[in-house]
């Protein structure tokens, strides 16, 4: 029984849940090493001059030699703007801040307008600040537990031998550093690095001595030479942090918890001017560099003309990260006035803008999304319920199309069917309307729905007009 409930615990440790969101296929740009956009790569498919573009855009951010640019993505609603903003997300890596914002947003926070996009802002610019610190480094060459015979009735206690190509040495252990050998699973063979100010253990590779120890090590295992010279060393540590954990850090009694309780409110300027100050006195000193970011604003046509107003100052700052902002809306009223203006953004901040535009999909390209999307979410597909569902995304959208395709699985779920067939894509597109059928049906029973605005002759024509596209 015992080995029964073993078994089971050990199987709820390896589960891992993951999300499939409406861009989680998306890997990169997919661009190969001159900037040239492959045809269907890393999720991303056709919008060749878009990507191109975008891809220029994150090497001048990766080389530093852009910063406090504004960067517009502009298309129809389905064209993959958001997708080009998550494939340059992605292919900046971890190393470079990338913040994502709405501009409905900003209208539900508890704080002002202007404060949320100097927060924003903020978490878009990275401070890599460089310290040396004391450390040891070598391979284990042996782990000694002594655990106490009775429980509780002492602390464990142990030896840790490292080694280096040059000397051995054996080092007596306390409890905190055996729950943290224990925690990183550090074993004989392995080369780790423990900070001696924090204890923090870091598990670099394996020894290459241990190649061969085949079962001993999984194909991600990384390996690596066994340290030379002295076992403790004085080496240069790099940490990566955004200028709002800094805010964050020293504008709340909790310091760095407040991080975790989401509750930062409004920072004062005080605190702002004070941390940037010091800031740059590490610059100067060496002691750290400023890596500007991205921020990516979705819905740029819901921020009001205080918004824009800030926006254009805040881009003039020496500090200034990467802002791309994104919209689908053609000639429209600029929020917060009664002036008319391309996308609904000021004439001023427009000029402002690098605009990348995407076209709509074409069906082949339609085909593929849908290909890789079957593929993320696991939906075996026949290849007749994949033409009709591409002829579908080119009738209707492509967002819809992808929309039946979860459902269109559960339907051959429930008929007990292995693959996804004509019959199931059918059966859920007469139960899932599209914005057209759905206008249709509006326009047809509209008389019988509450408060109806629309005339008996309004509605014939936009009936016919409806019927016509």
């Amino acid at each position: 029984m015992a080995m029964g409930e073993l078994k089971i615990s050990e199987m709820r440790d390896l589960t891992r849940i993951e999300r499939i969101g409406a861009h989680s296929h998306i890997r990169g740009l997919g661009l190969d090493s001159s900037l040239e956009p492959r045809l269907s790569s890393e999720g991303m498919v056709g919008q060749i001059p878009a990507r191109k573009a975008a891809g220029i855009i994150v090497k001048m951010v990766q080389q530093g030699k852009i910063a406090g640019r504004a960067l517009l993505l502009a298309g129809q609603p389905g064209t993959g703007k958001t997708a080009i903003a998550m494939g340059m997300a992605k292919s900046l890596g971890q190393e470079t801040p990338f913040a994502m914002l709405a501009g409905s947003e900003l209208y539900s926070l508890d704080m002002s307008k202007t404060e949320a996009l100097m927060q924003a802002f903020r978490k878009a610019i990275g401070v890599r600040i460089k310290e040396e610190a004391e450390v040891i480094e070598g391979e284990v060459v042996e782990v000694q537990i002594d655990r106490p015979a009775v429980a509780g009735a002492a602390l464990k206690t142990g030896k840790l031998t490292l080694k280096t190509t040059d000397m051995e040495t054996v080092y007596d252990l306390g409890a905190k550093m055996i729950e943290a050998l224990g925690k990183e699973k550090v074993q004989s063979g392995d080369v780790i690095a423990i900070d001696k100010a924090s204890g923090k253990i870091t598990k670099l590779g394996r020894s290459f001595a241990r190649s061969r120890d085949y079962d001993a090590m999984g194909p991600q295992t990384k390996f690596v030479q066994c340290p030379e010279g002295e076992l403790q060393k004085r080496k240069e540590i790099v940490h990566c942090v955004t200028l709002h954990e800094i805010d964050v850090i020293n504008s709340r009694t909790q310091g760095f918890l407040a991080l975790f309780t989401g509750d930062t409110g409004e920072i004062r300027a005080e605190v702002r001017e004070q941390i940037d100050t010091k800031v740059a006195e590490w610059r100067e000193e060496g002691k750290a560099e400023i890596v500007p970011g991205v921020l990516f604003i979705d819905e740029v046509h819901m921020l009001d003309i205080e918004c824009f107003s800030f926006l254009n100052r805040a881009l003039e700052n020496d500090m200034a990260p990467i802002l791309v902002v994104a919209t689908n809306r053609g000639i429209t009223t600029i929020r917060g006035t009664n002036y008319r203006s391309p996308h609904g953004i000021p004439i001023d901040f427009l000029d402002r803008l690098l605009i990348i535009s995407t076209q709509p999909y074409k069906e082949e390209e339609i085909r593929k999304i849908l290909d890789i999307r079957c593929l993320e979410e696991d939906v075996e597909m026949s290849e007749d319920a994949k033409v009709l569902l591409t002829k579908i995304g080119v009738n209707t959208s492509l967002r819809y199309a992808i929309h039946l395709i979860t459902s269109a699985a559960l339907a051959c779920q429930k008929r007990k069917g292995k693959a996804v067939e004509v019959e199931d894509i059918s059966r859920v597109y007469n139960l899932f309307y599209d914005v057209k059928r759905s206008t249709q049906y509006l326009m047809e029973y509209q008389s019988q729905y509450m408060f109806n605005e629309v005339s008996a002759g309004e509605a014939e024509e936009d009936e016919t007009a409806a019927m016509v596209s």
